[in-house]
């Protein structure tokens, strides 16, 4: 036992001086060697991507990239992706208040599972997600025939694109807001209710600007998420040039059809939105670190 403690190692922890693990950060090359790793794997799978984008956008002259993102085909992509975005995101703005109000102030039945099932998208395929609408929406699925009875149409339509979108994306601002509102408890909420205030007044000036960054943060999350969208819209929308293609899908049209400098100008645009959001995301990050 003795030949064990007195073992450099041992010795230097137990007489309060730098362990391994700080002297390698105190090496000057151990930083250095870090940061060039994660530098090319950045380089590697981040900035060589998004170069090669925007060098096959342009590759044919700006006068094509201009006519690829104005061809009327485009353009309905680009504009449905901003209907679909601009429905689900403020529906799962909603439903992420009452649900972190809800799971971080109250304790009821059915909590955790509630909790579970905010999480499910985050586990479940995409492509998933969509199949299920098809088996209850489609035309041979579960109330097929009395939506098309009653002329309804879901599948291959923009409400299938709605609900596909809102099924990926609603975890986003509830995941955001139920740890900001577990961190600051339920003493302010009670104050103004002691004070008169009622529920939409406690919930409008106390409880979110207590929030207003981790909401807008989550928000920014679940519209980058609804704009990008493959894999549910996919199953749903049937590929209808001009009226049931996203942006997204209507890439992978002009890329299966060898198209690719116009597939690249459309996918140019998609990645200006992601460093737009990415930006974006940084301030608020910036100020909601200030506020914690």
């Amino acid at each position: 036992m003795s030949a064990i403690l007195n073992t450099p190692d041992i010795a230097l922890v137990g007489r309060g001086k730098p362990t391994i693990a700080k002297r390698l950060r105190d090496l000057p090359w151990v930083p250095l060697l870090l940061g060039t790793i994660a530098f090319l794997y950045l380089t590697v799978f981040l900035f060589l991507p998004l170069v090669t984008v925007f060098a096959e956008a342009l590759k044919k002259g700006v006068s094509f990239y201009l006519t690829a993102i104005q061809e009327p085909d485009a353009l309905s992509a680009i504009k449905l992706t901003f209907i679909v975005a601009a429905i689900a995101v403020p529906l799962n703005l909603v439903f992420g208040v009452a649900a972190a109000w809800a799971i971080a102030k109250f304790d009821f039945k059915g909590k955790s599972l509630l909790i579970t099932l905010i999480d499910l998208p985050f586990s479940v395929s995409p492509v998933i997600s969509g199949l299920i609408y098809v088996l209850v929406f489609g035309l041979q699925g579960w109330l097929g025939p009395w939506l098309s009875e009653h002329n309804i149409k879901i599948i291959f339509a923009v409400p299938g694109l709605v609900l596909a979108t809102i099924f990926v994306t609603f975890p986003f601002v509830a995941r955001e807001l139920i740890p900001l509102m577990q961190a600051q408890g339920k003493e302010e909420e009670e104050a103004a209710v002691m004070l008169g205030a009622n529920g939409w007044q406690t919930i409008w000036r106390v409880t979110l600007p207590n929030v207003k960054w981790g909401l807008l943060y989550g928000v920014i999350l679940c519209n980058a998420r609804a704009m990008g969208e493959f894999g549910a819209v996919s199953v749903v929308s049937g590929h209808v040039r001009g009226l049931t293609n996203t942006l997204p899908l209507h890439v992978e049209i002009l890329y299966n059809e060898y198209a690719f400098a116009a597939a690249f100008a459309c996918a140019s645009l998609l990645t200006l939105l992601a460093l737009v959001t990415l930006v974006i995301k940084t301030i608020v990050e910036h100020r909601l670190r200030q506020e914690t």
